[in-house]
């Protein structure tokens, strides 16, 4: 959730990234107000035990029927102060509830508006050009023995898949290529669990707006996670960590789990848009003046990946509006898919600032002992989908896939031939 001392001290500031986000800007009036009540409540409560206090102290000293007078008195007050102590305490579960419902404010030059107002920020390599008619994924897939897509709905249902041979090999030598890209970048690999509580799903942001992409365990009162960004976030959940040596940035490694509730009729063939991927997630957490610098250096280890597989790219800063609630701001990296004529999303990269834990109450210390609220980020380093781009911009004519430079030592084949 955001600062509500920024929220009382600078309100247009939220209301105008309500309104880029296409938001209402009247939640913030809904929260100034519920702010006003509960410091009224916790006024009218203080002055009441403040009196009963006093009127204590009064019945010690009083004798006869003064004594009885206060005592009764003392019952009356007794009966108001918990009355009073019942109101601030909904006026101190209605302030939490319109102040969660507020979602981040977003970074000065993010653009304004939805799904279709994002800016392109550069362009990197050059579409290909065929001499021949491209198959897409799915064709290639099952040409090579890679993927299954029948069986997988057959044991699972829609939108879910089997990788096969080197299909299989293929993921597994992009998320180790992943892995050791951030290891060299200093980050620690973590395999994290991939059911997590509610508080800690709730924390990151993702039971709002997004509440309906989430699977839940509802008799074991769990989620499946769709990014191993929830468990990474949760890592540090009620601690003072230490920030002092710089950034701690960690990589998750995880099998992630979508319902893709109001995709229907979209991305029906194949495996870009599917309830379950692996993906190799990298994690960071920061003192809030160091968030942006991070952030770009998040960009840049995703398009050092992108580059490792030799794949044509779009860099664009997402508009406000498709930011989610957690994202400050957000760029995504979108490869080139040949047989789709357009760029698809491969990484997304998001400086949530402080609102996530600022909810998971993750601080650290400053330079003068003072306990702070950290930030943190995530960004994609390679996912299930990520073999799309590869097998479509790679192909040969005879159906063959080369393999790119870089994932030839991980998967032991330079070019991936169709099976007989």
């Amino acid at each position: 959730m955001i600062d509500l001392k920024l929220l009382r001290d600078q309100p247009e500031l939220v209301r105008a990234s309500q309104r880029a986000r296409g938001a209402d800007p009247g939640v913030v009036d809904a929260v100034l107000a519920a702010d006003e009540r509960r410091r009224a409540a916790v006024g009218r409560a203080d002055s009441m035990r403040a009196e009963q206090k006093l009127l204590g102290r009064s019945v010690g000293k009083a004798k006869g029927e003064e004594r009885e007078a206060l005592l009764i008195k003392g019952k009356e007050l007794a009966a108001a102060v918990k009355e009073a102590e019942a109101e601030q305490a909904r006026a101190d579960e209605e302030l939490r509830a319109a102040h969660r419902s507020v979602p981040n404010v977003i970074v000065d030059g993010v653009p304004a508006g939805g799904e279709e107002d994002f800016q392109v920020l550069e362009h990197v390599g050059t579409p290909r050009e065929f001499a021949f008619e491209p198959r897409d994924h799915l064709r290639l897939g099952e040409a090579l023995g890679a993927i299954d897509m029948e069986r997988g709905a057959k044991v699972s249902g829609s939108r879910f898949y089997f990788l096969t041979g080197v299909g299989a090999r293929l993921q597994l030598a992009l998320l180790t290529l992943a892995m050791n890209k951030a290891v060299a970048a200093g980050f620690t690999m973590v395999i994290p669990p991939v059911l997590v509580k509610p508080e800690v799903m709730d924390g990151t942001g993702f039971l709002g707006e997004h509440s309906a992409e989430v699977y839940r365990l509802r008799e074991d009162d769990l989620y499946l996670v769709g990014t191993s960004e929830v468990p990474l976030a949760g890592y540090h959940a009620d601690e003072i960590i230490d920030l002092s040596a710089g950034a701690k940035r960690y990589a998750g490694w995880s099998s992630c789990f979508r319902r893709e509730a109001g995709s229907y009729g979209k991305d029906t063939q194949g495996i870009i848009r599917v309830h379950q991927f692996d993906k190799v997630e990298m994690f960071v957490y920061t003192r809030p003046e160091d968030a942006e610098d991070e952030h770009r250096r998040l960009l840049a280890w995703e398009q050092e990946m992108l580059a490792a597989v030799e794949l044509p790219y779009r860099v664009i800063d997402v508009a406000a509006g498709d930011l989610g609630t957690s994202a400050a701001r957000k760029y995504d990296c979108e490869a080139w898919v040949p047989t789709q004529n357009r760029y698809r999303e491969l990484t997304s990269t998001s400086n949530c600032t402080t609102f996530q834990a600022r909810r998971l109450n993750t601080r650290y210390r400053d330079g003068d002992g003072r306990n702070q609220i950290a930030a943190t980020l995530n960004g994609t380093l390679a996912t299930t989908r990520w073999i799309v781009a590869i097998l479509e911009n790679h192909q040969n004519a005879d159906g063959s896939v080369t393999v790119p430079a870089a994932l030839r030592p991980l998967l032991g084949l330079d070019v991936l031939t169709p099976v007989s």
